[in-house]
């Protein structure tokens, strides 16, 4: 018999029948239309197995390291650590996290521009020894604080053409690389690899070209000076775009071919973040507040009235940029959400905007969309929400609101097709336990939320 400490901690609702994710939203939002209207997610857990299923189909070279920070949702760290990713964490929160599920030590990459003295003690005391490293004061603090770390060594990388969009704001030169690897014989500090990142925005198959030759340069210059050298690690970057996924794997696997065959015994991995988590994640807000802005406004050079005199709208909902839009904060531009409310479908459209409660001028959601006119209790559903922030409350601001609810779901289909990939209940998931899903049960739905 398990004991306590074994016993599952989460659930998750098992999808039987052909039920979809739209009826589970539909079902929880009438839940929530007779309490209390609290936003909250739905996760799919099924959209994280198929992008794994791409990945292995289309980067079958290259293994995944999970980029943490994207969503540290229990269960999706549980569901990626069984189908065999590594993982990337930027913090000590994240290692502790990560380390809580039972990964192993070297499948884990303490990254991070700067890191904090004390976590990096923290990193050496705990055996987190894979560490990534861009800077000479970066490097001297962790000779002193870990000398037994094993450094990927970050070196900066820029596309032909798109230099504003793909130049790294950190990262070593090639110039920069030597000077910092001889630092490192110095310091007796292991150099074992080189890390870059191209970002998603960059659409030049040449900034993989360059970045890979360039890695081959650092390995050249650290095997030169006795390191072993033996990770290559592309970065992140990757969109949720299967085309995407194909393009890199032809251009990166062709240079790794030539300056890093298999025969060479280099490791070759990416950190995946957004790629599997974005589209897993259902996000559902409810409108608390209502305004009407005229656009009757004077034409300032004739005096005259504006001909679109018709009314915009301004909605305040329940979760903002202090909460699961965080992101907004950091310039990432939030899509426009879909309705929940298909008798208004069909009407006129207005020009809206979409503010969080705080009443703060930066709680802004979504400067523009077109809306149908909503009214106060209504519901807005954002689709690919797995990024933004799982509803974790910013510091800077106080709160007394619990963060929204996760209610994890996977269809029977993909649990069976996780089973066909080796995955079973008794290897993996062991803070879960599957439950049957029925639409409009009270009781069901109150065992299937999961705090975020």
């Amino acid at each position: 018999m398990k004991g306590i400490a074994d016993e599952p901690q989460y659930s998750i609702g098992l999808l039987e029948g052909g039920t979809a994710l739209s009826e589970v939203i539909d079902n929880h939002i009438y839940e929530q239309t007779l309490a209390e209207k609290k936003a909250f997610f739905v996760a799919d857990l099924g959209v994280i197995m198929r992008q794994h299923v791409r990945w292995r189909t289309h980067m079958a070279q290259i293994r995944p390291f999970y980029a943490v920070r994207c969503n540290s949702s229990p269960a999706v760290i549980e569901v990626l650590a069984a189908l065999g990713t590594g993982f990337v964490c930027t913090n000590k929160s994240e290692l502790e996290l990560v380390q809580s599920h039972g990964i192993p030590l070297e499948d884990i990459i303490y990254s991070g521009v700067c890191k904090q003295l004390s976590q990096i003690k923290y990193a050496a005391k705990n055996g987190f020894d894979l560490l990534v490293c861009d800077n000479e004061a970066e490097l001297r603090k962790i000779s002193r604080c870990h000398p037994n770390a094993k450094l990927l060594l970050q070196v900066s990388t820029e596309a032909s053409n798109h230099a504003e969009e793909t130049s790294m704001t950190f990262g070593c030169s090639l110039k920069e690389c030597r000077r910092m690897l001889e630092s490192a014989m110095e310091l007796g500090v292991q150099v074992v690899g080189v890390r870059f990142h191209i970002p998603s925005s960059c659409e030049d198959d040449q900034a993989y070209v360059h970045a890979v030759s360039d890695a081959r340069c650092v390995f050249d210059m650290g095997e030169d000076m006795g390191f072993c050298m033996s990770i290559l690690d592309i970065g992140g970057g990757f969109s949720r775009s299967e085309k995407q996924l194909k393009q890199i794997n032809n251009v990166v696997m062709s240079m790794v071919d030539l300056y890093f065959p298999l025969s060479s015994g280099v490791s070759i991995i990416a950190e995946p973040g957004s790629y599997f988590v974005s589209a897993a994640f259902t996000l559902a807000v409810n409108i608390i507040s209502k305004d009407v802005v005229a656009r009757d406004r004077q034409d300032q050079a004739h005096d005259e009235p504006s001909l679109n005199d018709e009314p915009e709208f301004q909605y305040h909902v329940n979760e903002g940029v202090y909460g699961c839009f965080a992101s907004k904060l950091t310039d990432t531009v939030i899509p426009a959400p879909s309705v929940h409310k298909s008798t208004a479908l069909n009407g006129p459209v207005f020009s809206s905007s979409l503010w969080g409660p705080s009443g703060d001028d930066m709680d802004q959601v979504v400067e523009q969309c077109l809306l149908p006119e909503l009214s106060v209790g209504d519901w807005l559903q954002f689709d690919n929400a797995g990024v933004y922030n799982q509803g974790q409350p910013i510091s800077i601001m106080p709160s007394d609101t619990p963060a929204p609810p996760i209610y994890y779901i996977i269809s029977s289909g993909d649990w069976f097709e996780m089973q066909d990939t080796g995955i079973t209940q008794e290897i993996t998931l062991k803070k879960f336990s599957l439950v049957p899903y029925f639409l409009n049960s009270c009781q069901s739905e109150a065992a299937l939320s999961v705090p975020a």
